[in-house]
């Protein structure tokens, strides 16, 4: 069910000291990132479970688009098929159109900004500020572990293919990290550790932003 509007909600600013506003609401937006096998998924359903957050993937929006036969489907289709990358925009646009007809005012938004294009396309479009990244840190060791023993029939769980998603991770989502932490907008957390003692990590972040039945 969809959270109503908070208006007390804390929300960022840009550097013009104007608030986020989208679609004529205060937003919330926050970047979830980590590695593949670094938990973020788990972590983002405790979030919305238990924050009120809505669960965002750019991956999801754009697979749900397709299903739908429209136009742009069909374009984002034929784009993937002749192994091209979608075009930063057209994801940023569905971003958009998902956060405007939700009735919530707060996003995670998983595994987004991909890379530097993906960020400039959402400040250039959208314009609005993450209220911050929340970055999943965990080894490669570590990850190459969880995901090799996850046992979920998933063709790209091999070393080979999970090196080169580490590999492309390191080089394309590390640069966004870095950028905002130099904004000071990156919290970081340990996910080597246990699920519930990373999620008593993430509520003590997430606590500002008041509970779900709040």
């Amino acid at each position: 069910m969809s959270t109503a509007v908070d208006a007390s909600l804390p929300v960022a600013e840009q550097e013009d000291g104007t608030a986020n506003m989208l679609g004529g609401k205060k937003v919330a937006v926050v970047f979830v990132l980590g590695g593949p096998g670094s938990g973020k998924g788990t972590q983002c359903s405790n979030i919305v479970e238990h924050f009120g957050f809505t669960h965002l993937s750019a991956g999801e929006l754009l697979r749900s688009e397709i299903k739908s036969g429209s136009e742009n489907g069909t374009m984002i289709d034929s784009i993937i098929k002749e192994g091209k990358i979608v075009p930063s925009e057209i994801t940023v646009k569905l971003l958009q159109e998902a956060m405007i007809k939700s009735e919530n005012n707060k996003f995670l938004i998983d595994g987004f900004p991909r890379n530097q294009e993906n960020r400039l396309s959402f400040e250039n479009v959208i314009k609005i500020a993450p209220e911050f990244v929340l970055f999943f840190d965990c080894s490669e060791e570590e990850m190459v572990r969880r995901l090799l023993g996850r046992n979920q029939g998933r063709a790209d769980d091999n070393i080979e293919t999970i090196r080169k998603r580490f590999r492309v991770f390191e080089e394309s989502s590390l640069p966004v990290v870095q950028y905002y932490d130099s904004k000071g907008k990156v919290k970081k957390i340990n996910a080597a550790k246990p699920i519930p003692e990373v999620f008593e990590d993430v509520k003590t972040i997430f606590q500002p932003y008041g509970s779900k039945a709040a």
